[in-house]
């Protein structure tokens, strides 16, 4: 039998300075590798952020702007303070408490990719 061991989401990106902007100094992920303009190619890129890991690539035809993921989290409160701290011009999520007793901070990246970062309040 086969053994799986998790997925990594691809997010179609059109400007590489944007996304760093966005995903490195506001969310926090590190670079993990980039290929492209060096190699002519265009960008393809690897972030992480703890056990979360995306692709953001620059390939057309790998993926469709307008993505949408969910990131489960321990911490929404923090994480929400830490990103409204950074004053980012773009982005001023708030909290909201769903009918699934959820809570959650959704933020879009400059191109139109949406990440939710959700709590259950069981974890608490």
């Amino acid at each position: 039998m086969a053994v799986f061991h998790g997925i990594i989401p691809l997010f179609r990106i059109f400007d590489v300075e944007k996304a760093k902007s966005f995903y490195l100094d506001y969310l926090g992920f590190k670079l993990d590798w980039d290929q492209g303009p060096s190699e002519g190619l265009p960008t393809y890129m690897q972030i992480s952020l703890e056990t979360c890991t995306i692709h953001l690539t620059e390939h057309y035809g790998d993926c469709t702007p307008g993505a949408a993921i969910r990131i489960e989290v321990q911490g929404i409160e923090r994480l929400h303070a830490e990103l409204l701290g950074k004053n980012y011009l773009f982005s001023r999520p708030g909290i909201e408490v769903t009918p699934w007793d959820s809570r959650e901070v959704t933020v879009l990246d400059p191109f139109g990719n949406r990440i939710t970062f959700y709590e259950n309040d069981s974890i608490g």
